[in-house]
């Protein structure tokens, strides 16, 4: 039984992680939008995949040491199986690696499950961003994780 491997975003990737963000997202990524993150210096994006198909994918910009997460999505068919763990732990990683001081990320106050995710990684409530949802004016939760060692 193959692995899950987490890889870093690919022009090959393009055609299903515009897929997946149509399953996942109210408004969903367009494969030109992915397309020009990949010659972003300040984006970075990783894939989840099996057998070198995409099961979910992440991504964040990282400006003077702070990180802020674009999005999580994993294909329905394939989650509550930690693959949006694997992702987010990889976020985190980076950030550490590069000396960030902190990632973020705005979550729909409705979405339990990935708030309870983002918590369980250390990420804590930092503020409310009210109708910040587009399609239905939900409010976000804004949630932050510093770095180890930053206070």
């Amino acid at each position: 039984m193959s692995t899950i491997q987490i890889v870093s975003m690919e022009e090959r990737h393009l055609d299903e992680l515009a897929e997946i963000s149509q399953l996942c997202f109210a408004m969903p990524w367009s494969r030109e939008g992915l397309a020009a993150e990949l010659s972003c210096d300040t984006a970075h994006f990783w894939v989840a995949e099996k057998e070198g198909y995409c099961l979910g994918f992440a991504g964040m910009h990282a400006v003077c040491g702070e990180c802020y997460v674009d999005l999580v999505a994993v294909r329905p068919s394939a989650r509550r199986q930690g693959i949006g763990e694997q992702l987010v732990k990889r976020m985190i990683a980076w950030m550490e690696e590069h000396c960030g001081e902190f990632i973020t990320l705005e979550v729909r106050m409705s979405n339990t499950s990935a708030i309870a995710l983002y918590e369980k990684l250390g990420f804590a409530k930092a503020g409310v961003r009210k109708n910040f949802y587009e399609n239905n004016h939900e409010d976000a939760l804004l949630l932050t994780r510093q770095a180890m060692g930053v206070q």
